[in-house]
């Protein structure tokens, strides 16, 4: 490990509330100058948060930011920007239709003896920065017309260029090719040198372990671990974000579900060799009628992805799903919604519920065009299907006209169920489907997902909650970094093997090939 020099960037007794959310809670964190300090957790653990208060996005409700030395209130990212804060985020912050160069420079381009911007040195400088990161592109050109992994260089070599003193990386090798990623460690490493303080958010371990001094875990809002990484093996790494600490995990014992399913049934589902740039590398995996398949993996790994993939709402570059053993039309989700896959998304605020409509015309929304005659909508029927599942999912409502945004979060979560199960599906897909609501509405989705599978439904499982996805599984499908690393069945469903496979190191370095140019 290098050696660092003085605090750069601290807070320490930090707190972000939010109306009904404590985000962050009694946060302490430091940046030392040419120190690389990883920032990892799962979701919900604060990452983005602490990062929008470093970088002036949010005011801290309680403790102390302070920067030099000095306590300090960034009232605007530009504020912090202009401090010697520099931030790359995930998703290119940049105006696609400028020039490469004029994004470069955005805000302080050089200039003449009149004032005005100097193009020629602007583009000869940006150019030359590119140059130093491996990227060759026409400068001139709008942003919009490069591919994702140029623009996120752009990014770099926007942030890297500013007289930074902290530089921010918000899981920055997501859209690049690994001749980027590896030009990225380089400057990474050439940060270091230089004294600048680097702070790395990723879900990624092969590269923490491989550019990172110092790890600081968050879960649930606040930091449960800083130490120097190298001193931190994988396994415990793996255990302190998801809060099973590995020498207290049952591996005997555990009453597990098991399904009624018959395993040498025709599986309800395949799909096969999915494929989405940047995201899955040739996923497969089986679920037969009666069974619930759990698939795990940190945040990051592909999960919903998997999921989404599957249900045909993100296009896959290559693969195949067959429902009931006829091929679904893959990027579709009508054509999946009629071969009958479901999908319960995980953000049900984002995409599931309509907040502003009831409970039934949130039950109802999917089933419309097969409750309907002639384009008139049966009433009738519509109250039959969704008096039937209020009754079945115990939904606690005054009344179906209830708006849903009214509701808890539990029973949100049931008329989402409710709205899918109306479609009569042959596979439901679940993302965190207990994510966020309490314990006693956790207790009956489980319940209600048990009593789906003796039903005969197929079910894929996505839990960040290792004991739910174990106990809650007939098999477990491991994924890492798109990828399936392990499938766990029978005796080996345990939490000890999925915190394994999680945490096991590649046995030698993926290298996909490259993009052939910068434009793709």
């Amino acid at each position: 490990m290098p050696v660092t020099g003085p605090a750069v960037l601290s807070v320490s007794g930090l707190g972000k509330s939010f109306p009904g959310v404590r985000a962050l809670d009694g946060v302490d964190f430091t940046a030392r100058a040419g120190e690389v300090h990883a920032l990892i957790g799962e979701n919900g653990a604060g990452k983005s948060t602490l990062i929008k208060v470093l970088t002036g996005v949010y005011r801290p409700s309680d403790g102390v930011v302070r920067y030099d030395g000095s306590a300090v209130r960034f009232a605007t990212p530009l504020q912090a920007q202009h401090a010697g804060i520099s931030t790359i985020y995930q998703e290119v912050n940049l105006v696609p239709l400028m020039s490469v160069a004029r994004n470069l420079f955005l805000g302080r381009e050089p200039r003449g003896r009149l004032g005005l911007i100097d193009f020629r040195r602007m583009h000869r400088e940006a150019d030359e920065a590119l140059r130093g990161l491996g990227v060759r592109v026409d400068v001139r050109r709008p942003l919009r017309e490069l591919g994702v992994g140029a623009q996120q260089m752009v990014a770099l070599a926007r942030a890297v260029s500013v007289d930074a003193r902290v530089v921010v990386m918000d899981e920055p090798t997501s859209s690049l090719e690994p001749r980027e990623v590896a030009t990225l460690f380089e400057v990474i490493r050439m940060l270091r040198g230089r004294g600048i303080a680097v702070i790395y958010v990723s879900h990624r371990l092969d590269e923490l372990y491989e550019v990172c001094d110092t790890v600081t875990v968050l879960r649930d809002g606040k930091a449960v671990h800083t130490g120097p990484i190298a001193e931190l093996d994988r396994l415990r790494l793996v255990s302190l974000m998801l809060g099973r600490d590995i020498g207290d995990v049952r591996e005997e014992g555990l009453t597990k579900f098991s399904g009624s399913h018959d395993t040498e049934a025709q599986p309800v589902l395949e799909a096969t060799e999915l494929t989405v740039r940047h995201q899955l590398a040739g996923v497969s995996l089986t679920i037969r009628p009666g069974e619930v398949v759990g698939l795990g993996g940190l945040l990051g790994s592909g999960r919903s992805e998997t999921a989404k993939a599957i249900a045909g709402a993100l296009p896959p570059d290559s693969g195949r799903v067959v429902v009931a053993g006829v091929p679904v039309r893959t990027g579709s989700t009508p054509a999946a919604i009629r071969a009958g896959v479901s999908l319960l998304p995980e953000d049900r605020k984002a995409e599931g519920i309509v907040p502003g409509l009831s409970v039934r015309e949130n039950i109802a929304l999917a089933a419309l065009p097969g409750l309907s005659r002639f384009g008139l909508v049966d009433e009738a029927r519509i109250d039959r299907v969704v008096d039937t599942f209020m009754k079945r999912l115990r939904i606690k409502a005054s009344g179906p006209h209830q708006k849903v945004g009214e509701l808890s979060g539990g029973n949100q979560q049931k008329v989402l169920l409710a709205r899918w199960l109306a479609m009569n599906p042959k596979v439901l897909l679940l993302d965190e489907p207990t994510r966020g609501i309490d314990v006693g509405a956790k207790a009956e989705v489980q319940k209600l997902i048990d009593e789906l599978a003796d039903d005969g439904l197929g079910v894929l499982l996505i839990s960040s909650d290792t004991e739910e996805l174990i106990e809650g599984s007939d098999r477990v499908v491991v994924l890492k970094d798109g990828k399936v690393v392990e499938e766990l069945t029978g005796d080996a469903v345990t939490e000890d093997r999925l915190m394994r496979a999680i945490a096991a190191a590649p046995a030698a370095r993926d290298t996909p090939a490259a993009s052939g140019g910068d434009d793709d």
